[in-house]
């Protein structure tokens, strides 16, 4: 399965949505490479515009696009911004890859996410279980969206000869996650809480939903190593997924979390409060094969993930 190694040396790579807690990582990644790293910000070019995006690659001439730039969030986020979550990213989705192809990058890899697999889809998920049930409804605007890039991404690929893939990331967290409440995924949230209990004395924290789902959780420092291997080593239509292949409780991810912060109360399960897909763990045997596997152990990342909070987040 290993493809011919695409030498990212001398050429000229554009880090899209480098801002962000992937985009930062991948950054961080690429200053070992011998490439020159391209970004741009949300203020110069808003890519949910066609025009501006299409003159910004035209005049800036990327060889490379890692297209990471999204609009993100938690279970409440998407449920309460589902226009958000499918427009812009479908725009930004859309303006890239058609720029790419206009502008003559050589290679794009879009950065998807494990929410495009049916909600009961069998577990571990394969790649061949998109498009195969429904979707998991809390998030179902950000799945489309990110499908539908897969297959623009295979679209261009068979029209019009374009080096254009597409990696399935697991649940990431790590420095430069986003930590406010209101649009935060699981682990920084319950780190927020964790954090903001201990110092207030309080004697537990609450946790939306049971307790009892399941999920993969992939340091994004591994997630950017991943991204570029993948991005030298794979050149294929079907997308690849990329994760760590072991998952564990959200109960069991608590309190952990609450073990590295250092807070001894209780957690609090409010049953009322959506859970999510039941389960939600990647088959990475097609990553394996192409010779990577994840280095950072859950707890030693989330160690370094609250440092970092600490350091730039909590008062």
């Amino acid at each position: 399965m290993t493809e011919a190694v695409f030498d990212l040396s001398g050429r000229r790579v554009w880090v899209a949505g480098h801002a962000g807690m992937v985009g930062a990582a991948l950054c961080r990644r690429l200053d070992s490479e011998d490439c020159e790293v391209i970004t741009v910000d949300r203020a110069t070019v808003d890519l949910r515009r066609q025009a501006d995006v299409e003159a910004w690659m035209a005049e800036t001439r990327p060889a490379v696009v890692f297209l990471t730039a999204a609009t993100v969030g938690g279970i409440l986020a998407n449920d309460t911004r589902p226009a958000d979550f499918l427009y812009d990213n479908l725009a930004i989705e859309a303006n890239v890859i058609h720029a790419a192809y206009t502008s003559g990058v050589e290679k794009l890899l879009l950065l998807g996410s494990s929410c495009i697999y049916p909600r009961e889809a069998p577990q571990p998920m394969t790649e061949d279980a998109l498009l195969s049930g429904a979707l998991e409804p809390t998030n179902e605007w950000y799945a489309v969206a990110k499908i539908a890039g897969i297959k623009l991404c295979q679209a261009y690929r068979r029209q019009h000869g374009c080096d254009f893939i597409a990696a399935m990331p697991t649940n990431l967290y790590g420095p430069g996650d986003t930590f406010d409440l209101a649009a935060s995924h699981v682990v920084p949230a319950l780190m927020a809480k964790a954090h903001q209990a201990k110092t207030d004395g309080a004697l537990e924290i609450e946790i939306w939903g049971s307790g009892t789902p399941r999920r993969e959780f992939l340091f994004v420092d591994d997630a950017a190593d991943a991204l570029v291997h993948v991005m030298r080593c794979y050149s294929n239509e079907q997308h690849i997924n990329v994760g760590t292949g072991e998952d564990l409780t959200i109960d069991a991810l608590a309190k952990m979390i609450c073990e590295v912060v250092g807070f001894e109360g209780d957690c609090r399960y409010d049953a009322s409060k959506p859970d999510g897909t039941p389960r939600k763990l990647l088959d990475v045997s097609r990553l394996a094969a192409l010779g990577w596997t994840a280095s950072t152990p859950l707890r030693t990342g989330l160690a370094q993930t609250y440092d970092w909070y600490k350091a730039q987040c909590a008062a």
